[in-house]
């Protein structure tokens, strides 16, 4: 009876892998755990409830603390590294195009300043998706 708890541990884990959502790790975590009890326990009723609890907890208590720690690091990942840095122009930025260098990358690069020239040095305020939005310094 183990396998079969021990199967749908990685059902649930290969789920989390491709819709990454902190939902089905949980479900994957009581699986496991309920596998190394169907060793000693054989009551089908007893290990769905078990099953059970210990989705519901991990649910309500480790679910959040885990959606939060990775929202933080997803947060601080592009700010930290290049919102308030200077960067350079290489293609003149306007507010339909333009590309910027940084850490000797080539990113997109919007602005509502106008035009700025290339070779200017311009600070990045924001992000979306892969275009930077800069403004003169």
């Amino acid at each position: 009876m183990w396998y079969v708890w021990a199967v749908a541990g990685l059902v649930f884990l290969i789920l989390e892998m491709l819709i990454p959502s902190m939902f089905f790790l949980n479900f994957s975590a009581a699986a496991f755990i309920v596998a190394i009890c169907s060793v000693y326990i054989t009551d089908l009723t007893a290990l769905v409830i078990i099953f059970t609890a210990i989705s519901l907890i991990s649910l309500l208590f480790l679910r959040p603390l885990l959606v939060k720690k990775t929202h933080i690091s997803q947060e601080t990942g592009i700010n930290a590294k290049y919102i308030g840095k200077t960067a350079k122009v290489i293609e003149p930025v306007t507010d339909k195009s333009g590309v910027i260098s940084i850490y000797d990358e080539r990113w997109q690069a919007r602005t509502t300043d106008g035009e700025i020239p290339s070779g200017s040095n311009v600070v990045i305020e924001r992000n979306e998706s892969l275009v930077m939005f800069v403004r003169r310094i």
